[in-house]
C-alpha cells in the first residue's frame, strides 16, 4: 500500500485520506456507514480501486481498504546506540563516521489536516471510524490514534476550510533529523521549522515547506501508549523547545475551490 500519493492538478488540494481495516470487514463497515446517513462515492481519478469511498465532515474523500499493515522498515543497531554516564552502548566504535549518512524514512508517522470544525471531525472519525482521541490543545488540534502503539497517527488543526498541514516520516534517530534538515535547505528549501521537541506525542521534530505549501516533518521518538492512556485537554504552545516558529505555520495555503 502506497503511504502517500501525489497526482498532477490544477490546484492544491487533499484529494483522500486512506485507512487499512482488518480482511473481509468491509461489509460490516459499509452496513455502519449506511446505517449512519453515509453516502458511499467512487474512487477518485489516479486512487487506487477497491475499498469503499465516502466524504468526511469537510467533503475530504476517505477510502477504507482491506490492506496489510505496512511492515516496520527497522533501524540499524548503530543507529539507536548511544552513551550517557555509565550507560554505554557503544564502545570502540567513532559514531561520527557514519553519522553523516543521507536520511533515510522509515513510515509515514502520522499526519494532520486542516478541518472547519475540530468537534465535527472528532466525532466523525472517532465515534464512526472507531480512531480514539489521544489528547487536544484547546481550540486549535486534535490528536487520534489507532490503539496501542503511537500517540498520534492522525489529527486535525482548526482552519476554515480542508486542506493538508503536514505529513510526517519517522526517523531513527537524532543524526538523521539534522541531515535530512541540512539536505533540504542545501537543496533550496529554506521556510521550515526546527529542530524541536513537541509537547503532545513528545517526538523531536524539523518541519519543511513542500512546494504546495504544506509541511513536510522529520520525526523521531514519538510517544508510545497502551489501553490505559488517559486523553487530556492542554492549553500549552506545541513544543517544549525550539525555535519560534514562522508565522506561516499554520496558515492553511490549500485553494478553497
Amino acid at each position: 500500500m502506497d503511504q502517500a500519493v501525489l497526482s498532477e492538478g490544477q490546484r492544491k488540494q487533499l484529494r483522500f485520506v486512506s485507512f487499512a481495516v482488518e480482511a473481509g470487514s468491509l461489509p460490516d463497515w459499509q452496513r455502519r456507514l449506511e446505517s449512519a446517513g453515509v453516502k458511499l462515492a467512487d474512487a477518485p481519478i489516479h486512487a487506487a480501486d477497491g475499498g469503499l469511498w465516502f466524504c468526511d465532515p469537510d467533503d475530504v474523500q476517505v477510502n477504507l481498504r482491506e490492506d496489510e499493515l505496512v511492515p516496520w522498515r527497522k533501524a540499524a543497531p548503530e543507529d539507536s546506540m548511544f552513551n550517557f554516564g555509565d550507560d554505554i552502548q557503544r564502545v570502540d566504535q567513532a559514531r561520527w563516521l557514519t553519522a553523516d549518512a543521507p536520511a533515510s524514512p522509515r513510515r509515514l508517522s502520522h499526519m494532520l489536516i486542516f478541518v472547519s470544525s475540530l468537534a465535527a471531525s472528532e466525532r466523525f472519525y472517532t465515534e464512526l471510524l472507531g480512531l480514539r482521541l489521544s489528547d487536544r490543545i484547546k481550540g486549535m488540534a486534535t490528536f487520534l490514534n489507532a490503539g496501542p502503539g503511537d500517540h498520534h497517527v492522525f489529527g486535525f488543526i482548526q482552519s476554515t476550510h480542508p486542506g493538508l498541514h503536514h505529513s510526517s516520516w519517522e526517523v531513527p534517530n537524532f543524526d538523521q533529523l539534522a541531515i535530512g534538515a541540512r539536505t533540504m535547505q542545501e537543496r533550496g528549501y529554506q521556510e521550515g521549522w526546527g529542530l524541536g521537541r513537541h509537547t503532545l506525542g513528545s517526538n523531536m521534530f524539523h518541519y519543511i515547506r513542500d512546494p504546495w505549501g504544506s509541511w513536510i516533518e522529520y520525526s523521531t521518538d514519538m510517544d508510545r501508549i497502551t489501553e490505559a492512556w488517559k486523553a487530556s485537554d492542554w492549553d500549552i504552545p506545541p513544543a517544549v523547545w525550539c525555535p519560534m516558529p514562522p508565522e506561516t505555520f499554520l496558515a492553511n495555503l490549500e485553494d478553497q475551490g
